[in-house]
C-alpha cells in the first residue's frame, strides 16, 4: 500500500530529480565533496519535505513543509551553477536539471496555493 504522497506527480518528479543528481556526484572528483554533499542534500530535502508535509495535519504545518520543499529546489540552482563552472557537470544537463527544477518548484506552489485556497 503506498503512501498518499508517493501518488504525487511532484514527488515522482522530486524523487526521479534526486536519483539524477546523486549519480552525477558520484562522478565528482575528490575535493568537491562539500559542493557534492551540499547538492545532494538539497536535492533530497525537496522530496522529503514534500512528504513529511503530506504527514502533517494542519494546514500550516503542511504549507510550512511545502516551502521547504520550494526553497530547496531553489537552493540547487547556485549549486548546479557553480558545478557548470567548475565543468563538473556539462552546460546540457545543466539545463536540463534547471528545466526539471522550475517544474517542480511550480507544481509545489500550486500545492500551497492549493492550501490557502482550502476552507478546511
Amino acid at each position: 500500500m503506498a503512501f498518499m504522497f508517493e501518488n504525487l506527480d511532484v514527488y515522482q518528479k522530486a524523487v526521479d530529480f534526486i536519483d539524477q543528481i546523486t549519480s552525477l556526484t558520484e562522478q565528482f572528483p575528490r575535493g568537491y565533496y562539500f559542493l557534492t554533499n551540499q547538492l545532494n542534500r538539497a536535492a533530497l530535502s525537496i522530496a522529503t519535505n514534500l512528504a513529511e508535509g503530506n504527514g502533517r495535519f494542519t494546514k500550516a504545518d503542511r504549507k510550512n513543509f511545502f516551502i521547504i520543499a520550494r526553497g530547496s529546489a531553489q537552493e540547487c540552482i547556485p549549486l548546479l551553477e557553480l558545478s557548470k563552472r567548475k565543468q563538473l557537470i556539462p552546460e546540457s544537463t545543466i539545463a536540463k536539471l534547471r528545466n526539471q527544477l522550475e517544474t517542480i518548484a511550480k507544481m509545489i506552489s500550486g500545492l500551497i496555493k492549493g492550501l490557502e485556497n482550502r476552507k478546511v
